[in-house]
């Protein structure tokens, strides 16, 4: 969708905020039709600022703003819910799926399912849904919406459906490949695992943990060079 001058009301969820200038943050935002997009929240540190304490992340907003560019100046927000009480496994969650649309979704490039789906996994993460399914559907969802969905049905060489007994070699850039020799240095599943991982079926705990393995080395692929910070936090939190 085009930028345009003036924006009001949009849904919105904070992703990022940090301290800018004296007074001011700078913000990144997913919307619901603009998708991603930097604000400027001036003055939303001093003490009377009607922004101040209405930018927390995992709350949905309507937020209005208006200028041209890359960086907008954020005019007003409200908040169409409370923000979500999560705890330190699920806000570790929030902010992986949040670092996760930062790295990957380009600005002003919208995805409305993909931010409805984003809502639904905030939603869930607050009243004690299970956190690895609901990553996992999620990283499926994102890779989908930004051109990279993951072939899980079909052989990429012979274009013949999986076979649920058969070891598959699994190329990102490609898709699943009869491994002839599979081996634990090859990156190998059963057709019946890909399959399940493609219907989002994460009942059993092979598979989610398989599901997990898959898509971990898929979101790498796509992010090059850029780590995630939220991975090492949640890592070192875990020593």
């Amino acid at each position: 969708m085009s930028n345009p001058a003036k924006v009001d009301l949009q849904p919105a969820f904070v992703l990022h905020s940090r301290a800018y200038r004296e007074t001011s943050e700078l913000l990144e935002v997913f919307t619901a039709n603009y998708g991603r997009v930097g604000l400027v929240a001036r003055g939303a540190r001093r003490p009377k600022s009607p922004l101040r304490g209405g930018l927390n992340p995992f709350q949905p907003l309507r937020v209005s703003w208006s200028g041209r560019g890359e960086l907008q100046t954020l005019r007003a927000v409200e908040a169409t819910d409370t923000a979500r009480e999560l705890t330190s496994d699920r806000i570790m969650a929030g902010f992986y799926v949040n670092e996760l649309l930062m790295k990957l979704l380009h600005r002003h490039d919208a995805h409305p399912e993909l931010f409805m789906h984003y809502g639904s996994v905030v939603a869930q993460l607050g009243i004690g849904e299970g956190v690895e399914a609901l990553l996992r559907s999620f990283e499926l969802e994102l890779l989908r919406e930004i051109g990279y969905a993951l072939n899980l049905e079909r052989d990429s060489i012979s274009n013949e459906p999986l076979r649920e007994a058969q070891q598959y070699e699994f190329r990102v850039e490609q898709g699943a490949v009869i491994a002839d020799h599979p081996h634990e240095d090859t990156f190998c599943f059963s057709g019946g695992e890909l399959l399940a991982i493609g219907r989002r079926e994460f009942d059993d705990p092979v598979v989610l943990k398989r599901a997990k393995y898959l898509l971990r080395a898929a979101l790498n692929y796509h992010l090059g060079e850029r780590g995630l910070e939220s991975r090492r936090v949640a890592a070192a939190m875990k020593r």
